[in-house]
């Protein structure tokens, strides 16, 4: 994650994807475009490289703000319909990958926060929430295409890959690409 943060009026207005329910973008950068006025942005780290807390720094506006994984993606849609029903019209949500770190401290893509962001898309558009961007439509065909093999390429992913070599064991790692055996949904700030 990057430690900079864009203020949303010097966001570009193509930028804000502002025309759709679901959006999607990556890290604080993508925080400040998608999120100022969404009624519920979802932090996206499949692997939790950092404690989700830290996401709350990077996430404008005042809508709830909820972690999701591969694993609790089914229970987090829901979460997110129930919401829609308590605010008795049209949810707008964001999405917000997390990434990698670089060496430098920066944001790199990571595909296991991209597969993640697609299962979330894809629970949505099941339970009706599906005017997606393009970004998010996008992130949901690169999950739904690859649906069978979620487990294994989060072990061979970069992220996967590092883990392993710091010691993480491979089995634990893959464990995290079980979608929906999470039903539990982590609330990091309340609308």
């Amino acid at each position: 994650m990057t430690a900079h943060r864009s203020e949303p009026s010097t966001v570009p207005a193509a930028h804000r994807q502002a025309k759709y329910q679901v959006r999607f973008d990556w890290a604080s950068a993508g925080a400040a475009a998608v999120a100022a006025d969404a009624d519920v942005v979802v932090w996206v780290d499949a692997l939790a490289d950092q404690p989700v807390e830290v996401a709350i720094e990077y996430v404008p506006g005042a809508g709830a703000v909820v972690a999701a994984g591969l694993t609790d993606a089914p229970a987090v849609a829901r979460w997110i319909l129930d919401e829609q029903v308590r605010l008795g019209r049209r949810a707008m949500v964001a999405l917000v990958a997390a990434g990698g770190t670089t060496a430098e401290g920066g944001t790199r893509f990571a595909v296991e926060d991209l597969l993640a962001a697609g299962a979330l898309v894809d629970a949505l558009a099941s339970l009706g929430i599906d005017y997606s961007s393009p970004e998010a439509a996008a992130a949901c065909a690169a999950f739904t295409g690859l649906r069978g093999a979620v487990a294994h390429l989060l072990t061979a992913s970069v992220s996967g890959q590092e883990r392993i070599a710091a010691g993480a064991d491979a089995a634990e790692l893959a464990g995290a690409g079980r979608l929906g055996t999470a039903s539990e949904v982590r609330v990091l700030r309340a609308g």
